[in-house]
């Protein structure tokens, strides 16, 4: 089934949506780090060229792919999500949205769309582009479709789903929006969960967990490019498996080194080997884990698995480049599971007899106790102290200070 590829990146949603019967006959990839991964692990998969999706009239993606209105099953896409990220708000108070330059995919989207018509639009993206309201990305995406069905005669309509990617096997709580429209107008379904955090539900089984993921990988010794470096370097040992830094606060079992949520969520933020990794993130800082429960950093292969990509897949690039390459990239087995039921609820396409997801991890037996927790290095005694908690949404000293400089 040919599908168009927008926003390739590292391939990860392709991969899944080709387990699930679909080929592109096209990718749209500007960073050139992500069109070297795409090109050494599928080379028969044809890049754009040039790789700016705003460089091109979309008919002329269209002729790229070899493709004719119509022809295409599916356009797919995950869309750059940091004008509608939590981080983003956090960095900035507030969503960039629409005013940010990275949302001029959405419209170029929407272009292709249009000159393409294909039966079936897949978007992938964080839970802040479905957000409505004036001059929003979801505003932007219904105006968008809206056109296209009065001048085509098409009827598609956006049907929103949210879903948590550890409730179906990832190791990983990916909270993500998918918006999918199909060309007849039909709504879609989000697929029934397949994994639960309850050990005692019988009718699911248990998620996946980080140990299962990359147990078999674990070490005492690893490369010395994966050891962590800046101010909170010493800290980490200190944090026990699973905590972040509330483990130092009043309310934590630690010392009071910092106030109640007065720090970003994965600041010191550690695995823990009994559950599934919390969301990588696609440009963490010196002290945004998760990092691994042996404080360090986590290896490219560690990564790649927390993200189930397959065992030889080799992403390209600086350390750097190759965390936000997978930071940003949906897990394969998200893209097999909504390729999937696409499949089965619009295509008439139904699994394979034993209908195995390709994607899904096998579990690593032998979990071993939580990693020895260490003593507060002597340099961060001095932070000890009676530190406020965090006074509540829009009253913290970063949104003050905002506040005071709009006024």
């Amino acid at each position: 089934m040919k599908s168009i590829s927008l926003f390739t990146g590292a391939g990860g949603l392709d991969l899944g949506l080709e387990a699930a019967g679909f080929e592109p006959t096209i990718c749209v990839e500007l960073d050139e780090d992500a069109r070297t991964t795409l090109q050494l692990n599928r080379p028969h998969w044809r890049l754009l060229e040039p790789g700016d999706v705003h460089a091109h009239r979309p008919e002329g993606i269209v002729e790229q792919a070899g493709l004719r209105s119509r022809e295409a099953v599916l356009l797919s896409g995950g869309p750059p999500c940091q004008p509608f990220s939590k981080a983003a708000c956090w960095v900035n108070g507030k969503l960039a949205g629409l005013a940010d330059y990275r949302s001029k995919t959405l419209e170029a989207y929407i272009g292709v769309a249009e000159a393409a018509l294909p039966q079936v639009l897949l978007l992938e993206n964080v839970r802040g582009l479905s957000r409505p309201g004036n001059n929003s990305a979801l505003e932007l995406l219904e105006s968008g479709i809206d056109r296209i069905n009065h001048r085509q005669g098409t009827r598609y309509r956006w049907t929103i789903v949210h879903a948590n990617a550890a409730d179906y096997g990832v190791p990983q709580t990916r909270e993500r929006t998918y918006l999918l429209a199909d060309r007849d107008g039909r709504i879609f379904q989000l697929p029934d969960k397949t994994h639960s955090s309850d050990p005692g539900d019988g009718s699911l089984e248990p998620y996946v967990t980080a140990w299962d993921a990359i147990g078999d990988l674990d070490t005492d010794t690893w490369d010395e490019a994966l050891g962590l470096r800046g101010k909170w370097a010493e800290l980490l040992p200190s944090v026990p498996e699973g905590w972040n830094y509330l483990w130092h606060t009043s309310r934590g079992g630690g010392k009071p080194l910092f106030g109640w949520r007065t720090r970003f969520w994965s600041f010191l933020l550690k695995l823990v080997k009994g559950r599934p990794s919390w969301t990588l993130p696609a440009c963490p800082g010196p002290a945004t884990g998760p990092f691994h429960w042996r404080n360090r950093l986590l290896s490219q292969r560690e990564l790649c698995r927390l993200q189930t990509f397959p065992e030889n897949y080799a992403v390209q690039g600086a350390h750097t480049s190759v965390r936000r390459q997978i930071g940003n990239a949906v897990p394969p087995l998200m893209g097999e599971v909504m390729g999937r039921e696409i499949c089965r609820q619009w295509l008439s396409v139904h699994d394979e007899p034993d209908g195995t997801l390709r994607f899904l991890l096998s579990r690593c037996g032998g979990q071993p106790l939580p990693y020895p927790v260490q003593p507060v290095a002597q340099r961060y005694l001095p932070l000890m102290g009676n530190h406020q908690s965090h006074p509540g949404v829009g009253k913290g000293p970063g949104a003050q200070a905002r506040l005071g400089h709009r006024e």
